[in-house]
């Protein structure tokens, strides 16, 4: 009996009344959006960018690379962050295999293929896809390994401290595919 006297009205919302549900949703979600896409910034409240710059593959912008850190000059041992603003779509896959293979190189074939398949799985299970636009910000913790956040969220905490190491030796080793973005990031003349 109670069925018959439902009506369409009456089962769903108005269009102004959902607007409005939405819109009270949003409101209150809005600063834990903010705060969480500030959460990098957290462990580092005053750093300053040291410098950036261009990461190109046969002239294709891939990315910009800024390094962050309240010590000027850069001291390593600190912590400090790097972010990666991305002009290019990159599938997680891709950054983690990339990123594994120029940690082998730099290392020297010092690095024990069990640790590298470790550290892929920590890496994958951290990284997300990319779409230009997107960025990445890892977070160097010394003595205790780093974090990945994504403009929004953190995606990871990772406690490896030889994985940090070796991860953001990618771009601030001397053996370094780019020694003139290197040289840009630490805030020197390339």
């Amino acid at each position: 009996m109670w069925r018959a006297s439902l009506t369409k009205s009456s089962r769903t919302p108005s269009r102004p009344a959902a607007v409005a549900a939405g819109i009270m949703v949003l409101a209150l979600l809005h600063p834990l959006v903010c705060r969480s896409a500030e959460t990098w910034r957290e462990a580092l409240p005053e750093a300053q960018a040291l410098g950036s710059g261009e990461m190109t593959w046969f002239g294709l912008r891939i990315y910009r690379a800024t390094l962050w850190s309240a010590q000027r000059p850069f001291d390593a041992t600190r912590t400090f962050a790097l972010q990666l603003h991305y002009h290019v779509g990159i599938g997680k896959e891709r950054l983690v295999s990339t990123s594994i293979d120029e940690m082998a190189r730099i290392g020297k074939g010092l690095i024990a293929a069990d640790v590298l398949e470790r550290w892929r799985t920590e890496l994958n299970d951290a990284f997300v896809d990319v779409a230009a636009g997107d960025e990445l910000i890892g977070v160097y913790l010394p003595m205790q390994g780093m974090e990945l956040h994504n403009q929004r969220r953190l995606l990871a905490k990772i406690n490896d401290i030889e994985l940090a190491n070796a991860f953001f030796g990618i771009w601030l080793d001397k053996a370094t595919r780019d020694e003139a973005l290197r040289k840009r990031l630490r805030g020197e003349s390339p």
